[in-house]
C-alpha cells in the first residue's frame, strides 16, 4: 500500500484525492496547505489528516508519494523539498512555468533517486492509446495536418477568485498554459516533436489579467506535417476540446475522449467496432465552461500507471522530461507572438 500526501488544497486537489481513493494499492494519509481552512476542508471530505507544515508532512514515514496541486508557478519549491525528503512526486500540469524551473525539478528528483511524474491524463484514455497505435502502424499514410482546438469559456469571476489565476507570476500564461496545455501535450505525444512555430496571442474578453485569453499558433512538426493550435477562454459558451489528425490515407477527430471521425482509405474489420465503441459517449462538459466539469478517471489511470512503474522499478512513462515538452511548446508560442517571428525548437 502506497501512502499519499497532497500538497495544495485548491480545486484540483479533490480530483487527486478521488483518484487515490479509487486505487486498491493507495491511501491518502495527509493533505497540506498554507490555508488551515482549505486543509481542514479537504481532510474532512476525504477522511485523512491535515497540516499547514510542509516539512511535517514530508517527514512522515508512512507517506511514499506526494502530489503537488499548488498554483502553477509554485510547483518547483515543494517538488524539490519532496525530493530531498525522498518522496516520489506527481505534479499537476503544467510541470512549472519556466524551463529553468522544470529542469531544477527534474535534476533534484534524479539526484534523490525518486520518480517525478507530470499530470497529463489525456494520454491515458483508451482512444488516445488507439490513435497512437494506429499512427505507429502507418495507416494514416503521409501525415499532413494536426490541429488542437480548445475554445473554452471562463468568466471574469474565475480569474478574480484565488488571486493567482491570470497572473504572469503564478499562472505563467493564460488559455495556453492553464487550459489548452492538455491538448498541446496530447498532439505532440501523438505527432512527435514540433520544429517551428508562428503565433498570435491577445487578451480580448477579460480584465485584470496579465496573460492571454485567446491564442492561435501554426506549427511544423519534425515529420513535415503542419498544424494549428487554438486556445481560448474567451469563447462563450465554450466547446469540447477537439483534436484532428489527417494524412493522405486517413483522418480521425477526437472530441474529448470520443472518436467522432475514424476514416481510412484501407477500411479493415475493426473499424466499424471502433466507431461503435468509441463514438460519441461524452458524459461530462470536459471543462469547456466549468473547470470542475471533468472526471477523475484520467487521474486514476495515470496514478495507477505511476504506481505500477514503482512496483516494477521502471521509470514512469510520463516523467518530468515528458511533462516539460508541452511547457516548451507553449513558451515558444509566447516568444513567437511577442516577437512576430517564427521560432525554432528546441528553445
Amino acid at each position: 500500500m502506497y501512502g499519499f500526501g497532497i500538497i495544495g488544497c485548491g480545486m484540483i486537489s479533490g480530483f487527486h484525492a478521488r483518484a487515490i481513493a479509487a486505487l486498491p494499492n493507495a491511501e491518502l494519509r495527509s493533505v497540506q496547505s498554507r490555508s488551515e481552512d482549505n486543509a481542514r476542508r479537504v481532510a474532512d471530505e476525504y477522511g485523512c489528516e491535515w497540516t499547514t507544515d510542509l516539512d511535517q508532512m514530508l517527514g512522515r514515514d508512512d507517506i511514499d508519494v506526494v502530489t503537488v496541486c499548488t498554483p502553477s508557478g509554485a510547483h518547483m519549491e515543494p517538488v524539490i523539498a519532496a525530493a530531498e525528503a525522498r518522496k516520489h512526486v506527481i505534479v499537476e500540469k503544467p510541470l512549472d512555468i519556466s524551463l529553468a524551473r522544470c529542469d531544477a525539478m527534474i535534476e533534484a528528483c534524479a539526484e534523490a533517486g525518486v520518480q517525478l511524474g507530470g499530470v497529463f491524463q489525456s494520454r491515458f484514455h483508451e482512444t488516445s492509446a488507439l490513435i497512437r497505435e494506429t499512427l505507429d502502424s502507418g495507416r494514416f499514410g503521409r501525415l499532413t495536418l494536426a490541429d488542437a482546438t480548445v475554445k473554452w469559456w471562463r468568466d471574469q469571476a474565475y480569474y478574480d477568485d484565488g488571486g493567482w489565476k491570470g497572473t504572469q507570476a503564478l499562472d505563467g500564461g493564460g488559455a495556453l498554459m492553464n487550459q489548452a496545455i492538455h491538448a498541446i501535450d496530447l498532439i505532440q505525444w501523438l505527432m512527435g516533436p514540433v520544429s517551428e512555430i508562428a503565433a498570435f496571442t491577445d487578451t480580448l474578453a477579460h480584465e485584470r489579467i496579465d496573460v492571454e485569453d485567446t491564442a492561435v499558433a501554426c506549427m511544423r512538426f519534425e515529420n513535415g506535417a503542419l498544424g494549428v493550435i487554438e486556445g481560448a477562454t474567451s469563447v462563450h459558451p465554450g466547446f469540447l476540446k477537439k483534436l484532428e489528425i489527417s494524412g493522405n490515407k486517413g483522418s480521425i477527430i477526437l472530441q474529448e475522449e470520443d472518436l467522432t471521425c475514424w476514416q481510412f482509405a484501407d477500411e479493415n474489420a475493426d473499424d466499424d467496432r471502433i466507431r461503435e465503441e468509441f463514438g460519441e459517449r461524452t458524459t461530462t462538459g470536459g471543462g469547456a465552461s466549468d473547470p470542475t466539469a471533468i472526471s477523475f478517471e484520467g487521474h486514476r489511470r495515470q496514478f495507477g500507471v505511476f504506481l505500477q512503474a514503482l512496483d516494477d522499478g521502471e521509470p514512469t512513462p510520463l516523467d518530468g522530461r515528458e511533462a516539460r515538452k508541452a511547457v516548451e511548446i507553449i513558451l515558444a508560442i509566447y516568444q513567437a507572438a511577442e516577437n512576430r517571428s517564427v521560432v525554432s525548437l528546441p528553445l
